[in-house]
């Protein structure tokens, strides 16, 4: 657990130092805080005409930063592992006494420590929606959007891990990751209302139905929990295999 975390407070450390993650974070930042004036804007018309603004029943600001992450995270990962098989670098880290998962783990963790504290900056904005609507907004549906969240980002994140350890082009990682994470939430889940048989399943397997239709309004079950921690898991456990791979090559 130690190396995991020396790990990934290197990563950690690393985003700050990276351009390309200011850009992230900008363009998460930018578009929430569009998205969250907007929404002020119509609370505040529903305020003036019938005396307060009516709460809403989800967390749209959570799922804007979900969708964005399909899109964006893949650029937070494609370099975690490939960038270093491509400069040499990662056959001097698997001479060291760390185990092929705590570095696969550690470069995961550094990534999603870094998306968090994206999100923990967008916690000031469900406090101040909280004062101008009526009754106030319901706290249980934000707790469970924000584990949503996390849950969902954590799964990304790993697979994005995963795929940055099979390739050594960061490019060709990021358009692999971005073509998956776009199946996830786009496409797996199109045919499901044309079946007859078969359609629940296609649904499950959507990353999507089970952060927009569950998590995101305040109901936690233990399939979408499953969903996103077996996702989480087939991530980290591809990167490790592919890193065991490049090992013994």
């Amino acid at each position: 657990m130690r190396n995991i975390w020396t790990i990934a407070k290197r990563e950690y450390d690393n985003y700050f130092n990276s351009t390309l993650a200011y850009v992230v974070a900008f363009a998460v930042l930018f578009m929430l805080g569009i998205y969250f004036a907007l929404i002020m804007y119509v609370t505040s018309q529903q305020a003036f005409m019938g005396g307060g603004g009516a709460a809403p029943e989800s967390t749209p600001l959570n799922w804007l930063f979900v969708f964005l992450m399909i899109f964006l995270s893949p650029a937070l990962t494609m370099r975690l592992i490939s960038d270093e098989a491509r400069m040499g670098t990662l056959e001097l880290m698997l001479t060291a006494p760390i185990r092929d998962f705590e570095l696969v783990a550690g470069k995961w963790l550094g990534s999603l420590l870094f998306v968090l504290s994206l999100a923990l900056l967008t916690l000031v904005y469900p406090l101040i929606l909280n004062n101008y609507v009526t009754p106030g907004i319901d706290w249980m549906v934000v707790l469970s959007s924000y584990i949503g969240l996390v849950l969902v980002c954590s799964a990304l994140l790993a697979l994005g891990t995963g795929i940055s350890a099979i390739f050594s082009n960061q490019f060709v990682a990021f358009f692999a990751t971005l073509g998956l994470f776009f199946f996830l939430w786009f496409m797996v889940s199109l045919p499901a209302g044309y079946l007859q048989e078969g359609g629940n399943v296609l649904n499950y397997l959507s990353i999507s139905t089970h952060f927009s239709q569950s998590m995101n309004t305040g109901t936690i079950g233990l399939g979408d929990i499953v969903y996103y921690l077996s996702l989480t898991a087939l991530g980290l456990f591809a990167g490790t295999s592919a890193v065991e791979i490049r090992r013994w090559r």
